[in-house]
């Protein structure tokens, strides 16, 4: 008896997953687009302020970036393609 209820619960969690990530045919919640950074190749030195490394990256052709990292490093930000 207690190795079926077991087993049921399992299985219930299981159903409960796959509804939650749409496999089921559920509804599907859509996300917003994520964002990519690539390391800015032309910015030198301790990245500071995020305004200077975004100017430094839409000289790169990105449409923004911001420091990030322990060695405040810039990094260039675009939407990620799919």
């Amino acid at each position: 008896m207690e190795a079926s209820r077991k087993l049921l619960s399992a299985a219930l969690l299981l159903v409960l997953l796959l509804a939650g990530t749409g496999e089921m045919g559920g509804p599907v919640a859509v996300a917003e687009a994520r964002t990519c950074e690539a390391k800015s190749h032309r910015f030198r030195g301790p990245c500071v302020r995020h305004h200077n490394c975004a100017n430094v990256c839409k000289t790169e052709g990105f449409p923004g970036g911001k420091c990030r990292g322990f060695r405040h490093r810039c990094f260039c930000t675009t939407h990620c393609r799919q």
